[in-house]
């Protein structure tokens, strides 16, 4: 796949994913507009992962049955639909509902991601999987600039906007631009859908995806949470400074890229074992957050970088395990994925509310710890799969 064809893959991730994840910065702002009292603001950002686990189950099966190329022009346009009702609603309940929408489709970012694993060849999958997966993180954390910055200068509803305007832009060029992706339909879409429950009686996935829902509920719980102790005292940063803290986190882009590299080198399952070790370790550092902003920098990157470099190595593992149903097989994964990350945004702000930040901190070091025993029990199926002859040996070591 030529570098043109993949960055173009990366921004369609990255504002796909942006919609979910920007109500994060500005969650005091939007919650002082439309009346949502405190220990409920983690819904603006569980109701888009709430919407986008439906889409996991109904929409990404599409994705081995049609053609990618236009499943991805269709569902970007979908949630810019859906960003223009979050952006002129005048109450919480339709702010909510245009959020779950928005992330019914925003899995385009799954039917992306397959669509590039699919076109790669094995060798460079990892690499590719990294150099796309790293728009997501760019999304998820460019985002909370974006937002900031947008928020503080015309109102968190042009952050809205602006994605909207995006998302059909990018619809258009993904119509035009990219490979056609078509193939005979061999399932039919109930099929596919069945397959999903099927994955769940292969204990490699079923670890993979307890990884993915513990490892994503730590990332959840930081990112929907640190905006409320950020904005109150000692520190009382405006949306636009908050959003600054996406720039650090934006080095986990780095380890989604590298994390590609050892993946193609054989090194997946040892990679996603120490990157859920330092996960845990950062929670040490932005546990300090009342009193060092320095700590707590560092923490974000080494979370960040962490994250993604388990996330890729999931996604490699998999993506080898099951190679003719790679649509399938990854949202069946970013199911546990959406799970964790809506179980994360709805506990830290309630957590919060009534521990404070000591008391969030001390929420994702457990989900963190939890993804690394769920980690080292998923080691025998791995090694299982493998010899089996399911998964080829470099894949996984």
């Amino acid at each position: 796949m030529d570098l043109k064809t993949k960055t173009l893959l990366a921004v369609i991730c990255a504002v796909a994913v942006a919609t979910v994840y920007a109500a994060q910065p500005m969650l005091a702002e939007i919650g002082s507009d439309l009346g949502v009292p405190t220990d409920a603001l983690g819904w603006l950002v569980a109701a888009g992962q709430l919407g986008y686990l439906i889409g996991l189950i109904a929409l990404v099966p599409l994705g081995d049955r049609f053609d990618r190329r236009r499943l991805i022009a269709l569902h970007l346009g979908l949630v810019g639909i859906g960003m223009v009702a979050v952006a002129v609603t005048p109450t919480a309940w339709l702010a909510y509902s245009g959020l779950a929408f928005s992330g019914l489709f925003a899995v385009v970012v799954q039917t992306t991601v397959a669509y590039a694993a699919a076109v790669s060849t094995p060798a460079e999958r990892g690499r590719t999987l990294g150099f796309v997966t790293s728009g997501v993180v760019v999304g998820i954390l460019g985002s909370r600039l974006m937002a900031g910055v947008l928020t503080d200068i015309w109102g968190w509803r042009s952050v809205y906007v602006v994605l909207a305007v995006l998302a059909v832009m990018l619809g258009t060029v993904a119509l035009l631009a990219l490979p056609s992706d078509v193939r005979p339909p061999t399932r039919r879409y109930t099929e596919l859908v069945r397959g999903l429950g099927h994955l769940l009686t292969d204990p490699a996935f079923v670890s993979r995806g307890v990884i993915a829902f513990f490892l994503f509920a730590s990332f959840g719980t930081l990112w929907s949470g640190m905006a409320l102790p950020l904005a109150s005292a000692p520190w009382h940063l405006t949306e636009t400074q908050i959003g600054l803290f996406g720039l650090a986190g934006l080095t986990g882009a780095l380890g989604a890229v590298r994390a590609g590299h050892w993946a193609d080198g054989g090194k997946a399952n040892r990679v996603t074992g120490l990157a859920l070790l330092a996960l845990v370790a950062s929670w040490g550092l932005i546990a300090q957050l009342s009193w060092s902003l320095a700590l707590v920098v560092v923490g974000v990157v080494v979370l960040d970088f962490a994250v993604q470099a388990a996330h890729v190595s999931n996604q490699h593992i998999l993506t080898a395990l099951h190679p003719d149903r790679v649509a399938t097989t990854i949202g069946g994964y970013m199911i546990f994925y959406s799970l964790g990350s809506a179980v994360g945004a709805a506990t830290t702000t309630l957590v919060f509310s009534t521990s404070g930040w000591t008391g969030s901190a001390m929420l994702g070091a457990a989900f963190a710890a939890a993804g690394f025993v769920a980690w080292a029990l998923g080691i025998p199926a791995v090694r299982r799969a493998r010899r089996g002859g399911c998964e080829p040996v470099r894949a996984s070591r």
